[in-house]
């Protein structure tokens, strides 16, 4: 990846907080902003150069997604699920493809897509359901063969852009066999139905809303061309399913230390020890996340899918979700009660950190997969929660 993807980021980001509390307040999407990411060509950031892309690797998106999140975590938050859909398409070597059994005519329909994003089209992912949230194996979503291709049916939720993506990444068990999980690439219009349902407490501006399924789709949108492959891309690219979040949660708080500096310079409250000693700790405790962060997306490019990998992985999705509420919390201290009415960033990037913990794995489940490794065991044996 040129420089030129972490530049267009940074220039982008006052944009996007200059409309972030529209946005907020309204529960509208930033249909602004991701004209703005089209059109600095970001959509084509994980694609391969041969395919027109950027080529950039997971470190690369980490930096790029932390600055979007500077200027809007909900921008960077969807983005982060087209940045995942196109990431895991483009790690599929043809080394990874043979091992994996995934015909020609699967990777070219895999080009297809890809060449497309470059161009400017832009994907959601549609894992989530309710009561079963994003855990692969509980789908109730399922799709059939059909003559000329495959039928899906069923509900998704917490669905990051519904109604603006151009394409759903879907994710579905077979009719015939429950244990199959497959993944396909489902193109908006007909067949799908977006249900209004996000009104949070934080990232309200992701147009998170429930998507209904009952569609046909062609036999080449089923990705890798091969039924069952979810659960193996899964292990082999966990990073994008827990690792992606915490680059925007770290820039969350750095966008909270950002707003609460502004805030007390233009109160006369810098003076205050008490209130540098908070901004003071708060910089420690986001650069140190920043760090991990780091560290982890430099394994995942040198060994994605790796036991200890997979443990950094952990370790960043924990400690970007606790440092940014946290930060953002003692931010909103510092400031005061002021900073609390509605509109103000600080009080909009509070409610916007509180959800780095939630995103799947949890901070719980994390920290459990930690404590399991930490004592010599299994995590996908002896977890709380099974991994997928």
């Amino acid at each position: 990846m040129t420089v030129h993807a972490l530049e267009a980021a940074r220039r982008l980001a006052p944009r996007f907080a200059a409309r972030a509390a529209e946005h907020d307040r309204d529960g509208s999407f930033p249909v602004e902003d991701f004209r703005d990411l089209r059109e600095a060509g970001l959509f084509g950031l994980m694609v391969p150069p041969a395919l027109g892309g950027m080529g950039a690797t997971f470190a690369e998106y980490a930096a790029v997604a932390t600055e979007l999140a500077r200027g809007n975590g909900a921008t960077a938050l969807v983005f982060n699920m087209h940045a995942s859909v196109t990431g895991a398409l483009g790690a599929v070597t043809e080394e990874l493809a043979e091992a994996l059994g995934v015909p020609d005519e699967a990777l070219a329909a895999r080009d297809r897509l890809l060449k497309a994003a470059a161009q400017g089209s832009w994907y959601a992912v549609a894992m989530s359901e309710r009561g079963a949230g994003a855990r692969l194996s509980q789908l109730s979503t399922v799709y059939e063969a059909t003559d000329d291709g495959w039928h899906l049916k069923g509900s998704k939720t917490f669905c990051s852009g519904a109604g603006h993506a151009d394409g759903y990444l879907v994710a579905a068990r077979s009719s015939a066999d429950q244990s199959v999980v497959s993944q396909f690439l489902v193109t908006a219009g007909d067949g799908l139905t977006v249900e209004p349902t996000w009104d949070a407490l934080g990232m309200r501006a992701t147009s998170s809303h429930d998507l209904h399924l009952d569609v046909a789709v062609p036999a080449d949108r089923l990705l890798g061309g091969v039924e069952g492959l979810a659960l193996v891309v899964a292990q082999l690219m966990p990073h994008w399913l827990v690792a992606s979040y915490a680059a925007v949660y770290v820039g969350v708080a750095r966008a909270a230390i950002d707003a609460a500096a502004e805030h007390l310079n233009a109160r006369n409250l810098a003076g205050l020890p008490a209130v540098r000693a908070r901004l003071g700790r708060a910089d420690a405790a986001t650069a140190a996340a920043e760090l991990v962060m780091a560290e982890a997306a430099r394994r995942v490019d040198d060994a994605p899918g790796d036991a200890e990998t997979n443990r950094w992985v952990w370790r960043a999705k924990l400690l970007a979700g606790t440092t940014a509420a946290e930060v953002a919390a003692s931010m909103l201290e510092a400031a005061g009660t002021s900073a609390t009415r509605r509109g103000h960033p600080l009080e909009r990037l509070y409610r916007d950190a509180r959800c780095g913990s939630l995103h799947p794995a949890t901070s719980d489940v994390c920290a459990d997969w930690l404590g399991i490794a930490a004592l010599g065991g299994d995590p996908d044996r002896d977890g709380s929660a099974p991994r997928w």
